[in-house]
């Protein structure tokens, strides 16, 4: 099977760099910095997790028409970015070709779904969480479960293989016939977790010590869940708030990705998680301030990051 990763970010290397593990498979990395993927392919990928580090071989280019017919294109970029990447490797998709989205947030999986067709697209979440330490080089911060799904709703024989690729590589791996639910799920946890640990620049595990961010976290997943059950979705468990701090426990020493945007003064996903909560729920006139305050104050920061001492 050829896989293709779009990003080389933290979980795209990730990603890569388990799958080139096994060397079962043809493993790409699609870039869009020619200079970085000519690193990538001359240095390959170290991965460092807790019983050490190792590194791998793998193939890196800048050109989408370098990779042909890929049988699973895998996006890792930022969402803001999604459309621009499966654009720029939409014209070597065959019918046969699947897409998978594991990003934060909600709309990627309907975006995906306009531009190639929804027939085509998988998509779900990831619990691991990754730490990128240098170019093609991350830390594997986080373990937990994959699960993967598409919007009919139909397990299809096209997603066993998507399935054994990531079992094989070490991520356990499950597939879903609702997964809108799990999605929902995940974006609740991300947003009592990803903007608070950013604002506040502490990792996930010292986000629950703290009597005033635990009240903060609980605040921002109880409108979240308010929503959700306006929209009549079914989350996968039954106490989210207990969810939300069972993960911060589970990640402790993991650097939240807005939290690593933030220390990198880069562009965050705020818009795709908090702020998606925030317009959704505009919309029902579901009142959401902590929500609201999350959104405002990261994009304050983004906003600001000349200026900042």
């Amino acid at each position: 099977m050829k896989v293709v990763i779009v990003g080389p970010g933290a979980m795209g290397c990730l990603f890569a760099g388990y799958f080139a593990k096994k060397n079962q498979h043809e493993i790409w990395i699609l870039d869009n910095n020619a200079r970085r993927a000519k690193k990538l392919k001359e240095n390959g990928i170290k991965i460092e997790t807790e019983k050490g580090s190792f590194s791998v071989k793998i193939n890196a280019t800048a050109r989408a028409a370098d990779i042909k017919a890929p049988d699973l294109l895998i996006i890792s970029v930022k969402s803001y970015d999604t459309e621009e990447a499966l654009k720029a490797i939409e014209p070597v998709l065959t019918k046969d070709s699947r897409v998978l989205t594991l990003q934060n947030g909600l709309g990627n999986i309907e975006m995906m779904s306009e531009i190639v067709g929804s027939d085509r697209v998988l998509g779900g979440v990831t619990s691991h969480g990754a730490t990128l330490l240098g170019e093609g080089y991350t830390r594997h911060a986080g373990i937990g479960d994959t699960v993967i799904g598409n919007i009919s709703g139909k397990l299809t024989v096209s997603m066993r293989p998507v399935r054994e690729l990531f079992n094989l590589s070490g991520f356990a791996t499950r597939l879903t016939k609702d997964v809108n639910s799990v999605i929902w799920s995940k974006l609740i946890i991300n947003a009592g977790i990803n903007a608070i640990s950013a604002l506040t620049r502490l990792r996930n595990g010292a986000l629950i010590e703290s009597q005033g961010t635990r009240e903060v976290v609980s605040m921002a997943v109880t409108e979240a869940v308010r929503l959700a059950k306006r929209k009549r979705i079914k989350l996968v468990y039954e106490d989210p708030i207990a969810k939300v701090e069972s993960v911060c426990r589970a990640t402790a020493s993991n650097l939240s990705s807005m939290l690593q945007d933030v220390l990198k003064k880069r562009r965050t996903e705020i818009d795709y998680i908090n702020g998606a909560i925030v317009r959704q729920a505009k919309s029902l006139s579901i009142l959401t301030p902590t929500n609201v305050i999350l959104t405002d104050l990261v994009k304050s920061i983004e906003s600001a990051y000349s200026k900042q001492v």
